[in-house]
């Protein structure tokens, strides 16, 4: 499907990718200043498929930002340890350590459990962009959860037990169950404090209801802690059935966009004692992306 609104220069196609939601789009070198008549066409799209794959990309730090900073403002990363030295709303995800040789841990453990990206912050994530720049031989892939169709799934009375609850979402919880070696610092932890979230979350531009949970939320509001944590599981457990799944094997220079309101994720493991996994990451944050 080609864009008619668009010059023959900005034209690009959309292919969905297999019987998933995602999209592949083509014919875009997202190295160019994103125009305005080119960001209308891709909006649509970003909302209807939650996530969009551009192949064979081959731009620098500058652009990858000049592309996000389109899609509204960037996150700074409390994960300080990953920022770009010279630019913290970038983030370095990889197994190798400043010397070039793999340091003996996954390159983000917390990106190996199912997660909503942001979900620990107030100002939350919305769209993550991700670049394969170095990629293992087998394993690392990212595994992508629809959770507005994981909420459709639900018996109508689960739905309605979840729509009045509210979840407590803390970055310090859910990287103390990934094991890392680096856990958060005094000062991480006062910089992104617990917050709460309704389990049920309105998309503000399709108005399509989400379960909002992963591995981030530590328990629910007004139930015992047990409790909560076994309902926060089993909705997990549901929402990640292989129906409501899109497996994304990276390409190099592969590059993915997803809607944190729609979709939650995580990677599978690779050999990352040995092989090489390096990705480059922007996420901008807020609940809504400002239309140009």
């Amino acid at each position: 499907m080609q864009s008619p609104i668009l010059r023959q220069s900005e034209a690009f196609d959309v292919r969905p990718i297999g019987a998933a939601y995602a999209a592949e789009i083509a014919g875009l070198n997202l190295a160019n200043p994103l125009g305005d008549d080119v960001f209308r066409a891709l909006y649509p799209l970003f909302l209807q498929h939650k996530i969009l794959v551009f192949r064979d990309q081959n731009f620098d730090d500058d652009a990858h930002s000049q592309f996000a900073r389109r899609w509204g403002k960037l996150q700074v990363h409390v994960l300080n340890q990953y920022h770009k030295a010279t630019n913290p709303e970038i983030i370095y995800l990889s197994n190798l350590d400043r010397e070039g040789k793999p340091k003996g841990e996954h390159p983000d453990p917390g990106a190996a459990i199912w997660h909503t990206d942001g979900s620990w912050a107030r100002e939350r994530a919305l769209a993550t962009m991700l670049y394969g720049m170095v990629l293992p031989k087998s394993g690392g892939d990212t595994l992508f959860a629809d959770m507005v169709a994981a909420y459709d799934a639900l018996s109508a009375s689960m739905q309605q037990k979840l729509e009045s609850l509210v979840a407590v979402h803390s970055l310090d919880y859910s990287r103390s169950q990934t094991g890392a070696k680096q856990q958060m610092t005094e000062a991480q932890k006062r910089a992104a404090p617990p917050v709460e979230h309704a389990v049920i979350r309105v998309h503000p531009d399709t108005e399509r209801k989400a379960i909002y949970l992963g591995q981030h939320a530590s328990h629910i509001v007004g139930m015992a802690v047990d409790a909560g944590r076994a309902l926060i599981r089993e909705i997990n457990e549901h929402a990640t059935q292989p129906q409501f799944i899109y497996v994304h094997r990276w390409q190099p220079r592969d590059f993915v966009m997803w809607d944190n309101r729609q979709v939650m994720h995580k990677a599978t493991d690779f050999d990352w004692i040995n092989d090489v996994r390096t990705m480059r990451r922007t996420t901008t944050v807020g609940e809504k992306i400002q239309e140009a």
